[in-house]
């Protein structure tokens, strides 16, 4: 007779079966991706910002561009971002207010520059005529970004007011839902001049044309903020994303498409 053996194989316990499984989806999934809600004037920024960021972690980063009141209403209502990187201080601080973002991560990352900017082919002279250029009979529609919403477009009303040349030129103006589309109605022709931010007016499509940086006593300072969304599932990268932000090599990058980095970036609570 042959008599039958048991195995010798130790069997995997449940709770081991877990763990291995675990460590195989971590080793072969991404991390869960960082969502970032950007204003528009940082196009060209916050895309630098991300490829170093994911190349250096391994982190996805999802950045969706757009006005900053806008952003702040969609936060308001539950969007699913996990930073917010605003044209100003005013809408984080009003999320913080009201218990939509975490204080402890505000962060003033830069100052925003405002920009008069035409094409070369409309032969304005911007850069020498300044607020002139824009009561050229040449100059039939003006683009600012929608003051409603965008911190650019009040900048702009207000700079227009302070130039005393408002009230001659407020029919000409054409509203872009955030600074981005603004300066592509300039690009286009839709509009023969924009007041755009300076980080667009140096991107590579726009190089070519002619600009003048709008004096800052014009209009209140363009501080920018950011801020972690206090719903967010991701907060630990996010933080670590906006670390990355404030480290040197970040500002750097931001100095490098025209944004003013003032001593208090990275500053105080509101």
């Amino acid at each position: 007779m042959f008599r039958r053996t048991k195995s010798k194989r130790n069997p995997i316990t449940a709770t081991g079966a877990v763990i291995l499984a675990h460590l195989f989806l971590s080793s072969v999934l991404p991390a869960q991706q960082l969502r970032v809600a950007a204003a528009a004037d940082l196009q060209f920024a916050m895309k630098d910002l991300a490829t170093k960021y994911e190349a250096r972690t391994k982190q996805a980063v999802e950045i969706v561009y757009g006005s900053s009141g806008n952003f702040f209403t969609q936060i308001e209502n539950g969007a699913t971002f996990d930073l917010f990187f605003s044209a100003d201080t005013s809408y984080p601080t009003k999320l913080i207010e009201q218990g939509f973002a975490d204080k402890p991560s505000f962060y003033r990352y830069a100052l925003g520059r405002l920009t008069i900017w035409a094409s070369a082919d409309v032969h304005l002279n911007v850069a020498e005529q300044g607020f002139q250029s824009l009561l050229d009979p040449r100059v039939h529609k003006i683009a600012i970004a929608n003051p409603e919403h965008a911190p650019y477009g009040r900048a702009a009303v207000s700079a227009l007011q302070k130039a005393g040349i408002y009230e001659q030129i407020k029919s000409k103006l054409v509203y872009g839902e955030n600074i981005s589309q603004t300066a592509q109605f300039a690009q286009s022709g839709n509009a023969q001049v924009g007041l755009v931010a300076l980080s667009l007016a140096t991107s590579p499509s726009m190089q070519t044309g002619d600009r003048w940086v709008v004096p800052i006593e014009y209009h209140s300072p363009l501080e920018q903020a950011a801020v972690v969304v206090t719903s967010s599932k991701n907060k630990k990268a996010a933080s670590e994303f906006l670390d990355f932000v404030k480290s040197s090599e970040g500002r750097e990058i931001l100095a490098h498409y025209g944004f003013t980095l003032s001593s208090d970036s990275g500053g105080k609570n509101p």
